[in-house]
């Protein structure tokens, strides 16, 4: 009997057999598509759909996905986000074109080449004292317009009860806020050399993080599936900084800001990290994580899907796997349905996994693939998973 996509996801991540597999695509910058292939994909299904930039900024480049199009790609989770503060979207729409953008943070955006934006302006990126963390300029994190509409979202989609409901506040993540104040050279640099001076900046990210957090989830907690956070620790085969490292001076930031959510939500903890984090799933496990997103099957023993699903497909959810980096850009429409068979044979079976590409899906991706890849879930998808 079929589930509904709410069904479907709720017994995935309760590690039960859904009917098929569960889908995730446009609820989050690490699930969406950026917005030139976006366009494509309308123009292939036929859909007319408005522009709109996953949180209201442009300079992130990735879509917010149509309800239209979010269907044809049989997404089925429905997400509920935060905005940037109106008093900086509208500065940042009255500055001049190409001209730098500033986030909330004080984090400026410089355009690398046309339409592509990345953060290279670091506020605090000479800094190495406590007088000034005290003396920054820090978020509003009580700015109403942050949170406009975000319970009539939540309401509404749990009244019609059909879709996953997801929240993805942007980026409240520390080790990565601490890059963007600082740049990431700096802050690690930091963290060895002025290890007091990056505890205290981590943590009143932290409590930044916390307190913003905190407003969403009393508009949306009661109603939440899934709630998602993270910092990308992992590069392509080794981590960022070393275990014990992570466990001085994040793991207990993580541990902390995990405690906080549970105790506002009943939701699962979806924690996104890139790179070859094979060596903290357990402290994952260990500090709350539930859904490990994107699983990046190219990055050293997270390629490893058999282990992996032998040794934490019991403790974890997984979310993510289908490879970003060679299948879904460079390969042919065939070539993506058979990595497609090969991630659900190796994922799906007990339950415990929700297919989405390895991060967010690039302009480089043919549309065809972005389609294979949905459809091939069709094809080799629905329980029991064929050996």
């Amino acid at each position: 009997m079929a589930m509904t996509s709410r069904e479907r996801v709720l017994s995935s991540i309760n590690h039960e057999e859904p009917d098929r597999v569960p889908i995730i695509i446009g609820v989050s910058n690490a699930t969406s598509m950026k917005m030139n292939l976006y366009r494509s994909l309308k123009r292939k299904l036929g859909v007319y759909a408005q522009d709109r930039y996953l949180y209201d900024w442009l300079e992130l480049g990735t879509a917010d996905i149509d309800e239209q199009t979010l269907q044809r790609l049989k997404s089925d989770v429905r997400g509920v986000t935060d905005r940037i503060p109106e008093t900086v979207s509208q500065r940042n729409q009255a500055r001049p074109p190409h001209t730098p953008s500033y986030d909330d943070w004080g984090i400026g955006h410089e355009e690398i080449e046309p339409g592509v934006w990345y953060p290279n302006i670091h506020p605090l990126s000479q800094a190495n004292t406590i007088q000034e963390i005290d003396t920054y300029s820090w978020p509003d994190m009580d700015d109403p317009s942050r949170l406009n509409n975000v319970r009539d979202r939540v309401r509404q989609l749990n009244a019609e009860n059909q879709y996953a409901i997801m929240g993805t506040p942007w980026l409240l993540f520390p080790l990565e806020r601490a890059f963007g104040l600082q740049g990431m050279d700096q802050f690690l640099t930091n963290m060895a050399l002025e290890p007091e001076f990056a505890q205290e900046l981590l943590k009143k990210i932290t409590d930044l993080c916390k307190s913003l957090m905190g407003n969403f989830l009393r508009e949306t907690g009661e109603y939440l599936d899934i709630i998602k956070i993270g910092d990308d620790l992992g590069m392509q085969d080794r981590l960022m900084i070393s275990p014990q490292m992570y466990r001085k001076f994040l793991k207990p930031v993580h541990s902390e800001y995990i405690s906080f959510i549970k105790n506002k939500t009943d939701a699962k903890l979806f924690f996104h990290t890139d790179g070859d984090i094979y060596d903290l799933l357990d402290d994952f496990v260990e500090i709350g994580v539930d859904i490990l997103n994107p699983i990046q099957t190219h990055a050293g023993r997270l390629g490893n899907l058999a282990d992996l699903k032998k040794r934490y497909g019991k403790r974890l959810s997984f979310c993510g796997a289908i490879d970003t980096q060679q299948v879904l850009p460079f390969g042919n429409p065939q070539q993506v349905r058979e990595e497609v068979r090969r991630v659900i044979k190796e994922m799906a079976p007990g339950g415990g996994y929700l297919l989405a590409a390895v991060h967010t899906i690039t302009d480089q991706v043919p549309v065809e693939n972005v389609i294979a890849m949905i459809d091939a879930v069709e094809e080799y998808g629905y329980y029991p998973i064929a050996e």
